[in-house]
């Protein structure tokens, strides 16, 4: 066979089942190693997770129930972060292995490689920030998966966090992919808890001292409710008049909510205010139209 470096069928088998073979060897091991190494990371997050989701259902305390949430989410993270990790290290190792296999001398590939490492690290300065970012991001616990944060590019759902890109997904269900270096600022709504503003507009001309307590009985009938309950930390309070203007007078609630559920609890009181004002023949402010055009 010319231009081989073999002139026989036997070379060409004992060429087969040298070099080549055993960079398919090496590929097959990464493979594995990497499945390896995924899956005892998805059983070490999965234990994590199990372990934070016993500890929520068994804690009496709202505020250590978020804790416990909290640790799950965290578990999330740091198993979406270990996996790409851990991907990195075993294609770096087997790379090297097989140009090792193929021939190529690395002492002298590395040394070229570390000058023009120099090189490189101006044209990816961007790259770095973003591995740094994303592995500060992560020890200080600054979000994780299954958060809504705002990040002034977008607001979103965590999806998933890599040392590169962090995936959030909007309310209207867009993906954005956002470099963790370009991040400069994090606003999480997720973390703790939540406060939730409700303004209730009746009729200017009704009476404080009777609309407020119809209020403080719809945000007490709306707590004694279990699965009403479940969404607080604490029951919500009546602050009373926060203004009088056009012809309404603004009734201003304030509730501290479970994360997440700072959306959801005040079209709830709203609901049940709206009926316990039309029950009590409380007025809604007067609907005003614009100017008819001249």
């Amino acid at each position: 066979m010319p231009g081989m470096p073999f002139s026989t069928w036997p070379e060409f088998g004992t060429w087969l089942l040298g070099a080549p073979l055993l960079v398919l060897v090496t590929i097959l091991l990464a493979l594995v190693a990497r499945w390896l190494s995924h899956r005892a990371i998805r059983t070490v997050v999965d234990n994590a997770v199990r372990r934070a989701e016993d500890n929520r259902l068994s804690t009496s305390g709202r505020l250590l129930g978020v804790a416990a949430e909290r640790r799950r989410q965290r578990a999330l993270t740091m198993g979406s972060l270990l996996r790409s990790v851990a991907t990195f290290v075993v294609a770096t190792i087997a790379v090297l292995t097989v140009m090792s296999l193929v021939g190529l001398p690395l002492g002298p590939l590395l040394a070229s490689a570390g000058v023009g490492g120099v090189a490189l690290g101006f044209g990816a300065q961007s790259l770095v920030k973003d591995f740094l970012s994303g592995i500060f991001m992560i020890i200080e616990d600054q979000y994780g998966v299954g958060d809504v944060i705002d990040t002034g590019e977008a607001v979103g759902t965590v999806e998933e966090v890599t040392l590169r890109v962090t995936r959030l997904r909007d309310a209207a269900g867009v993906v954005w992919f956002i470099r963790n270096g370009e991040i400069i600022r994090i606003g999480n709504q997720s973390q703790g808890w939540a406060m939730a503003t409700i303004d209730l507009q009746v009729a200017a001309t009704e009476d404080p001292a009777r609309v407020i307590p119809l209020v403080e009985r719809v945000v007490a009938e709306f707590y004694a409710d279990p699965e009403s309950a479940a969404k607080l930390l604490e029951p919500p309070t009546v602050a009373g008049v926060e203004s009088v203007a056009a012809g309404a007078m603004t009734i201003r609630v304030f509730a501290k909510c479970v994360p997440g559920q700072q959306w959801g609890v005040p079209r709830q009181i709203r609901e049940k205010a709206k009926a316990t004002f039309d029950a009590e023949g409380v007025r809604l402010p007067p609907v005003t139209f614009g100017a008819p055009p001249s």
